[in-house]
């Protein structure tokens, strides 16, 4: 070597002293430890010497064990018998080699050492190659639980990754499973469910769980399933919520599997959980979950209480009692929303004459409703001088949607709500007569019993000639049976559909009607009557502003159906006519509604980014400007002939390019139509992202930031559908930087932008009585005291803010938010659609259109936010609860507490969004319910024993 050389590879003074230094520091060992690392490599050379008997082999490979075995250490640190044998492992595995050779591989010495080399492989692993795996696969399987849990996580991710490479090959699958299913029982005796979980979802043999888990770990398990089936994709979701249902079915805990078998939208898992048990008390409390969800559920048993709790028929009892406990029995007027004299005077409040308008007069029929909703009594409509006062102080189809407000009083109480309408059904004006009729399936929206009164009233006006009554009553049946799947309403309504001798806006309510029905049912007639309508009608009437509701229609029965829904857009495709887009569009997001889906989330984004027309056209208009100025320019440089010979060729250009502009305009008025579809579906995926994202907490958070850029760079119609959007994934969630946005969007130049923001303001803060929200509203009320319109919908955002005197909520999901409600979102979906063009529909002055009547459609999402605790015999009683904030406790270690920050309470109680209950003496009480939420029966428990103080 050259010594220019040698000198290049010498390193400088300071690197060797360090290095030094450092490898003098490592070999600096306790007495103790270099008496272990010298035992353990006299091991390693006492097995390397050949011509050994096997009983010495079999004693120093136990010695071998038994050191790496009782080894203790962090577990941050690597045990020292394996870092002194690390040096060593690439001669062991080379001796492995040798010995299979000649003693074979089944022997017991070899066997062994497989044994300590797959645990060894753990410090020694190369990129891919997955030692430990290869040497347990040789070793024995009895031993695998002495190494301890490291191995056992090391040896799952390998099992995992080797499993994903290994699919071709059904004897290696084989394998690696069977060593799975050893890991499993340890993973769950040493407080690992969720490693367990993991593991048999990389295997694909979730469905092996439910064996494996006792009494004392299924509820950790089935906590982490649950939380997890948000991120996974089809088909695991499914399965893991399948396997969980198995699992609590297993162990008795019925309602929550009972909240899986909804979740998983399957009658006949519903079924099986009742047929588990013979406790009719437990059917009932089962039944009280059902009612919640407004299922239409058939119960299988011979009582007929059991129904009746699935059919709500005690749900006005038990909100009597709310309001009665919380003292809220004394009916509000609109004026104690209004609370005008905190409106600022200088915009002349009191002084114009839109105040006191019939428009206005609707307004406050509508908000007097919605505070006093369920509670019978108000001080406006149904007054002691006269119960047609406020009615006839309103105008034309306004007096329709006031005398219906009474159904609303009287919500889910039949008998008396019947009595008050009875007399306004023979009223000699229509208008009023349409009202009582509406009315009439709005006291019954989600309430049912054997004799079902509202249908034997409305039944007769659904093919009546005078299309006001006829209206009023397919509205009344829709939301009367909404989620009912009942079988008459389909034979009354159905022929509407397809009948062409009928208005089409009948068709398309009665379509509108029969979706809230048989919502999420996938019902075939009723698609295909609906399809075949679509493609028979004329191009005009397609174009017809009531058409959204037919697709409505139809997209409302496939809620929630995920892949069931492809059939039907393949047929959708048939319909010539821009309509077919939006079509579309409102199907596949009620089927994916609540999932989270995120491949859909992200189809819909791009829709909205799709550059709008206008744009292009305004482009084209600067191109053709540009080119005549050019034309003119080169005609004044030419000479006088050549100028004629141009003015003639000009003429004769002149006459072709009449004839071609008569053309155009045909095309143009198509074009504007077109145009006009384009946009809608449009805003309707606006409205998608909203419902797909609102399952997920993640989504809503990154749908809101989305909405923000659409707001910013969208056409008119997407940014109509923007503020709804926010409205609809935030619904009786008043957060603070949505509705302050939402406030922005309410001053927004474009009148119906502000109107929808004004609507989606009361919809995040319904029935929460949100301070900050209201004095928003009532500084709009003053800011459009000049446009009866905007002030109108103020009035109606009052009103659902309030809602029920705060003790209501149309929040779409139940059950501590793990299970979406197919009507309540129906019904939120249903306005939003409407408010895509306010104008049409909700703030319509038409006299021959029942518009407003829309808005009643809210009606069957409207649920109370209570706990009302009851007897054996389903009278309520009064207990202590601690009521909190929610606190996610997956996978956590021990028993950690569930709720925070928490104040004790006596029943009933309200509870809020993201608040959780929880009884405060467990010893005296039993709750036959998972989680204590809506109407809860308790059982007194045999073994508690009062002490006296």
């Amino acid at each position: 070597m050259s010594p220019a050389k040698e000198t290049e590879t010498v390193p400088p003074k300071e690197v060797t002293e360090a290095t030094k230094k450092k490898e003098q520091k490592e070999e600096e060992l306790s007495e103790e430890d270099q008496r272990l690392k010298d035992d353990l490599e006299l091991l390693v050379e006492r097995l390397a010497e050949p011509d050994q008997e096997s009983g010495l082999y079999d004693k120093y490979l136990s010695t071998l064990k038994t050191y790496i075995k009782d080894s203790t250490t962090s577990m941050t640190a690597v045990p020292k018998p394996l870092k002194f044998l690390r040096p060593h492992y690439p001669a062991l595995t080379e001796l492995y080699d040798k010995w299979a050779e000649t003693h074979g591989v089944k022997t017991n010495v070899v066997v062994s050492l497989a044994d300590i080399l797959s645990v060894l492989a753990m410090t020694y692993s190369d990129d891919g190659k997955r030692d430990s795996l290869k040497y347990r696969l040789l070793s024995s399987d009895t031993t695998i639980a002495d190494w301890g849990h490291e191995y056992m996580r090391h040896l799952a991710l390998e099992i995992g990754e080797s499993y994903q490479e290994e699919l071709g090959s059904d004897e290696s699958i084989e394998k690696l499973v069977q060593l799975a299913i050893q890991i499993v029982p340890f993973f769950l005796e040493h407080n690992a469910e969720a490693d367990a979980v993991d593991l048999l979802l990389e295997i694909e043999s979730i469905d092996k769980l439910p064996k494996f888990v006792d009494d004392s770990t299924y509820a950790r398990v089935c906590l982490y399933m649950v939380s997890c089936v948000p991120y996974l994709a089809p088909p695991d979701d499914k399965s893991f919520l399948h396997t969980a249902y198995a699992i609590y079915l297993e162990h008795s805990q019925l309602t929550q599997a009972l909240t899986l078998a909804i979740k998983l939208d399957d009658e006949d898992l519903i079924k099986k959980v009742f047929e588990v048990t013979d406790d009719v008390l437990i059917h009932k409390q089962l039944g009280l979950m059902l009612a919640q969800q407004k299922n239409s559920f058939k119960y299988p048993g011979e009582n007929p209480e059991v129904q009746e709790t699935i059919h709500n028929v005690k749900l006005h009892e038990y909100y009597s009692y709310l309001a009665k406990e919380l003292n809220l029995l004394d009916p509000k007027v609109p004026e104690d929303i209004y609370k005008s004299h905190l409106e600022n005077a200088k915009f002349g409040l009191g002084t114009s004459g839109s105040i006191d308008s019939a428009k206005q007069n609707l307004a406050a029929a509508f908000v007097n409703t919605f505070i006093n909703l369920g509670y019978g009594t108000d001080k406006l409509i149904q007054t002691e001088e006269d119960n047609k006062s406020w009615i006839y102080k309103t105008k034309g189809l306004g007096m329709v949607s006031t005398t219906a407000s009474l159904g609303s009083l009287h919500q889910w109480n039949i008998n008396e709500g019947f009595q008050v309408l009875d007399k306004y059904t023979y009223s000699s004006e229509d208008e009023i007569k349409a009202g009582a009729l509406l009315g009439t399936g709005i006291v019954s929206a989600n309430v049912h019993d054997d004799v079902e009164a509202a249908l034997a009233l409305l039944q007769d006006y659904v093919s009546d000639p005078n299309k006001l009554l006829q209206s009023s009553a397919i509205n009344g049946l829709g939301i009367a049976f909404a989620g009912s799947s009942n079988e008459e309403v389909l034979n009354l309504l159905l022929p509407l559909v397809s009948d062409l001798d009928i208005p089409f806006e009948i068709s398309c309510l009665a379509a509108l009607a029969l979706g809230h029905v048989f919502v999420g049912t996938c019902h075939g007639d009723i698609t295909s009557t609906i399809l075949q309508t679509l493609l028979e009608r004329d191009f005009i009437q397609l174009t017809n502003k009531f058409i959204k509701f037919m697709s409505l229609g139809l997209g409302l029965l496939y809620m929630g159906k995920t892949e069931q829904v492809e059939d039907v857009l393949e047929t959708i495709d048939a319909i010539e006519h821009p309509i077919c887009k939006t079509l579309k569009v409102l199907v596949n997001i009620c089927a994916y509604a609540g999932t989270g889906n995120v491949l859909q989330i992200q189809s819909l984004l791009q829709m909205c980014t799709a550059k709008p027309k206008d744009q292009a056209a305004d482009e084209k208009k600067l191109e053709q400007s540009e080119e005549d100025q050019l034309k003119s320019e080169n005609k004044e440089d030419k000479t006088a002939e050549d100028v004629a010979d141009v003015e003639m060729e000009e003429a004769t250009a002149e006459k072709k390019a009449s004839e071609k502009e008569e053309k155009e305009e045909k095309e143009e008025e198509e074009e504007e139509e077109k145009e006009e579809e384009e946009e809608l579906f449009q805003g309707i995926a606006v409205l998608g992202l909203a419902c797909i994202a609102m399952g997920d907490e993640i989504g809503q958070d990154m749908s809101l930031r989305h909405f923000a850029h659409l707001m910013h760079y969208g056409n008119s119609s997407i940014r109509r559908a923007v503020p709804l959007a926010m409205g609809l994934v935030s619904t009786s969630y008043p957060q603070m930087k949505v509705f302050d946005t939402l406030s922005r969007y309410s001053h927004d130049p474009d009148l119906e932008v502000a109107q929808n923001a004004i609507y989606s303001m009361g919809l995040v803060g319904a029935g929460t009585n949100n301070a900050r929200l209201a004095q928003l509203l009532r500084q709009l009320a003053s800011y459009y005291i000049k446009s009866p319109d905007s002030l109108f919908m103020v009035r109606i955002a009052q009103g659902i803010l309030h809602l029920g005197k705060g003790t209501l909520t149309l929040s779409p999901f139940n059950s501590e938010r793990s299970i979406l409600s197919k009507v309540s979102l129906a019904s939120l979906l249903t306005i939003s659609v409407a408010l895509l063009d306010p104008k049409a529909f909700i703030l319509s002055d038409s006299t021959t259109e029942t518009s407003h009547q829309v808005l009643y459609y809210l009606i069957p999402g409207v649920k109370p936010r209570m706990l009302v605790t009851v007897d054996e015999d389903l009278n309520p009683i009064k207990v202590n609860v601690r009521v909190g904030q929610a606190v996610d406790v997956v996978g956590q270690a021990g028993r950690p507490k569930t709720i925070t920050g928490w104040v004790t309470q006596s029943t009933p109680v309200l509870l809020n969004y993201g608040e959780r209950a929880e009884l405060e003496n467990t010893d005296e009480w039993i709750s036959l319910s998972g989680s204590l939420d809506g109407v809860v029966i308790l059982k007194k428990n045999p073994d508690f024993m009062e002490v006296d103080a």
